[in-house]
């Protein structure tokens, strides 16, 4: 007998939503049964078809949701996720999990106490040229082993937020790009490096007059393994890529935009494995868990705010204050 589709929720319609949407309903897991955005014109579509509404508790309170996704503007994320805990709602939140490790260490102690998943939408982990990738890694009890991992995340931002322009509010998006797209690509040095936690060594950091980081290069190292970060969001054109060399000199690649020359094309099949993996959730021993990628992404982006010196300055900055989560 088929076990009956689980109950989604998704808060905040922006520009990532339609990945989601179209994953929904094409994967049998899932029956989309609730909407919510404070814009009419994004709930419009909606209506008549699925519940619609303005504020997340109400749509909570109504009590018809198996589970929540979390889409919406970075700084709202540690309130929508937390509400969400509370009620028993197991979340997938957007990349990054909140703004600031403490937030993120809060809504890990929710989702302990409460016994439900919090989990981080990850999705370059699903990108089937990452995947091929790494089904190539020896194993871990293979003489060669990993020594590097380097992992390119270069776009011009404005090409790519459509509405959304939170953004480039760095006190709404929580910086730029080491804030944003960094949590991927940190996530992709800790997948490929066998989950082993990394430390930042190096953070060179380039701002605008806004304060946004729109270039960043990273050094992690940890006992995985070495890793390098490169971000961009002033790049003329999109590259996403990984470079992984073994120890015997050996060089594996993955181009994750490969085959899917389309704008954001490789997004919905890499949308389809953080649900069909949000599904997997169900009946986890220690929903606890699920929590670990989203906050070891956070803090090492705290860490390179923390390190970070201007290119050709020896000396670190002091550590920027933590940005705190807006009410919405």
């Amino acid at each position: 007998m088929t076990a009956s589709p689980r109950r989604l929720g998704i808060a905040g319609l922006g520009m990532i939503s339609r990945f989601y949407l179209a994953a929904a309903e094409r994967l049998p897991e899932w029956e989309l049964t609730a909407v919510c955005d404070l814009r009419e014109e994004a709930l419009a579509p909606h209506r008549g078809r699925v519940a619609c509404h303005t504020d997340h508790r109400e749509m909570l309170a109504a009590g018809a949701l198996d589970a929540l996704v979390v889409a919406v503007p970075n700084h709202a994320h540690a309130e929508v996720c937390a509400d969400a805990l509370r009620a028993g709602v197991p979340v997938c939140v957007e990349k990054p999990l909140a703004l600031d490790p403490a937030d993120g260490r809060r809504l890990a102690a929710l989702s302990r106490e409460h016994g439900v998943p919090l989990f981080t939408a990850f999705h370059r982990r699903y990108n089937d040229r990452v995947l091929a990738l790494l089904r190539r890694l020896p194993p871990p009890d293979a003489p060669v082993r990993v020594e590097s991992v380097r992992v390119r995340y270069l776009e011009r931002i404005e090409e790519h937020i459509g509405a959304d322009t939170w953004y480039l509010d760095p006190a709404r998006c929580g910086g730029g790009c080491v804030a944003d797209n960094g949590p991927n690509a940190f996530d992709l040095v800790r997948l490929l490096l066998g989950e082993h936690p990394s430390e930042v060594v190096a953070a060179e950091v380039v701002r605008d007059a806004a304060d946004t980081d729109r270039q960043a290069v990273v050094e992690l190292a940890g006992p995985g393994g070495r890793g390098r970060v490169e971000l961009d969001w002033s790049y003329p054109g999109e590259v996403k890529d990984v470079l992984v060399r073994l120890d015997d000199g050996t060089e594996l690649f993955a181009d994750m935009l490969d085959g899917r020359p389309g704008f954001k094309e490789s997004l919905w099949h890499e949308y389809e494995g953080i649900l069909r993996a949000f599904a997997g959730l169900r009946g986890l021993p220690d929903p606890s868990r699920a929590v670990d990628g989203g906050l070891a992404a956070l803090e090492l982006v705290a860490d390179v705010y923390a390190a970070e010196t201007a290119p050709g300055l020896p000396a670190p900055r002091a550590p920027r204050p933590a940005l705190r989560a807006e009410s919405r």
